[in-house]
């Protein structure tokens, strides 16, 4: 699904370049979970954001799906993104002025999906999630793990082949952080969907089937988890 061919990211500071990533070659298969981890500063949430297209790298080729990310401009990467990519964020980036039903049909109004088609897969992730009681509740009237449920079922809302969750228990407590994951532990051996996750804990990191640990904007070294 995913095949990085040695990306990298740097700022021009003068004459010297401020390197954020150097020589990032990875792949990554369909139906796989993998976890990125490494200290603050090391280029994690940057490689997420490449893999999202929301950023660019400054040299490397990025292949998703056999096409050629690296080549394409932002409006193809922005529809590329949009088809088949859900973004989960640490900060939950919901909309303080909707709802929770209101939160997850925004992304289906900006794909123009029929309003029958939007009622009902809004209605079966909010039944999926345990949420039908608070559809018509504001984010700011949840608890952090209920904002964050919405947020992994507003990037699910899509129906996407690859979520991309950056740092998405950071926030929450450990309870809430456990349901969170096995969420996505579910999503990925239920319904086969790709999970990329940027991660601080090695517990969360486990959920995966396989560990990028990053140094120094580098791949220090690969681990498979053990089952």
């Amino acid at each position: 699904m995913v095949e990085l061919k040695d990306i990298e990211r740097y700022y021009q500071n003068g004459a010297s370049k401020a390197w954020v990533l150097r020589n990032i070659t990875a792949h990554i298969a369909e139906g796989e979970f993998v976890s990125i981890m490494g200290p603050s500063g090391s280029g994690k949430s940057t490689l997420l954001h490449i893999l999202g297209m929301l950023d660019e790298p400054t040299d490397g080729e990025y292949w998703f799906l056999g096409e050629a990310v690296h080549k394409f401009n932002e409006r193809r990467r922005t529809e590329l993104y949009q088809q088949y990519i859900g973004f989960v964020f640490q900060a939950y980036h919901l909309i303080d002025d909707l709802t929770v039903y209101e939160n997850l049909e925004t992304p289906l109004l900006y794909k123009k999906v029929p309003s029958s088609e939007r009622k009902s897969r809004i209605a079966d992730l909010l039944d999926r999630f345990n949420m039908v009681a608070k559809k018509d509740l504001f984010p700011n009237q949840l608890s952090g793990g209920q904002q964050q449920l919405v947020g992994v079922a507003r990037a699910l809302i899509g129906n996407p082949r690859l979520i991309l969750a950056d740092e998405p228990t950071g926030n929450l407590q450990s309870p809430q952080a456990k349901e969170i994951m096995e969420v996505f532990k579910q999503l990925n051996k239920e319904d086969g969907v790709t999970i990329i996750q940027v991660t601080h804990s090695d517990i969360n990191a486990r959920y995966g089937n396989r560990i990028l640990h990053l140094m120094d904007g580098n791949v220090e070294r690969e681990e498979i988890v053990k089952s």
